[in-house]
């Protein structure tokens, strides 16, 4: 065999090893729908990955995202959404703040891997959860000028 085979073979395999995703270094905190959330991202990865082919180039990532989701699942701390009378912004809640300018904005604070600011969730690690989190309404929170002021309008358990 041609040392040019070897070559072209050796680069393929190295090729089809990913980095490993970055698991966050903060405790994985989670609500219920954020488990679920796991666990369905665990059972539809290991199944694909069953259904793949050893030569299929989509099986590495396939298997790399799995490793991902059971280190996720592993790490996984639920905790208890709020009901009720909230009275301080916690894990879990929604709270209503208005910027500057009058625009008012509802956010709901979940784990890491929930987190969809277009859905109106923030992950509780981000710097406007953080800057949130504690606080209560008619509070202004500041972010040493890295950001404008916001004020907490209303504090109170997640809809639904």
């Amino acid at each position: 065999m041609s040392r040019a085979f070897v070559s072209e073979d050796a680069a393929a395999a190295e090729a089809a090893v990913l980095p490993e995703r970055p698991v966050s270094a903060h405790p994985n905190l989670v609500t219920p729908a954020g488990l679920a959330q796991i666990d369905a991202s665990v059972e539809r990865l290991a199944q694909a990955l069953a259904a793949t082919p050893a030569d299929d180039p989509a099986r590495p990532a396939l298997a790399r995202d799995l490793r991902y989701w059971k280190a996720r699942r592993l790490g996984a701390q639920v905790m208890p959404v709020p009901s009720g009378d909230v009275a301080e912004v916690c894990f879990g809640c929604a709270v209503t703040i208005r910027d500057g300018v009058g625009r008012a904005r509802t956010w709901r604070i979940v784990g890491e891997d929930e987190a969809d600011p277009a859905q109106g969730t923030l992950g509780w690690t981000s710097p406007l959860a953080q800057g949130l989190l504690g606080g209560t309404a008619g509070e202004v929170v500041d972010f040493d000028g890295a950001r404008p002021a916001v004020t907490i309008v209303k504090i109170g358990a997640p809809p639904g």
